[in-house]
């Protein structure tokens, strides 16, 4: 099993990593300021379980059709969440 990751898995597995990131980010600030807690501990946890579920119906290729529909779901849930924090601020 010595096969390179081509571009493609190591951007979509990228683009998995940094709202995943935002993610346990927000939930240290939620924690420490007592806001957004329900939101910010759900996020994570949803997460876990699509990628998981996406990747085991994908038979583990990250590139593909379902792990990349998560990437960009929570994409767009990160993009409306700086939206309303823009709104807010």
């Amino acid at each position: 099993m010595n096969e390179a990751l081509t571009r493609s898995v190591k951007f979509w597995a990228l683009g998995a990593a940094i709202p995943f990131l935002a993610s346990i980010a927000l939930l240290g600030i939620a924690i420490s300021r007592q806001t957004l807690l329900a939101f910010s501990v759900g996020w994570p946890i949803i997460q876990v379980l699509g990628y998981s579920g996406a990747l085991k119906r994908a038979k583990g290729q990250i590139d593909h059709a379902l792990v990349k529909t998560q990437v960009v779901l929570h994409w767009m849930m990160l993009a409306m969440l700086m939206a309303i924090f823009a709104r807010v601020l």
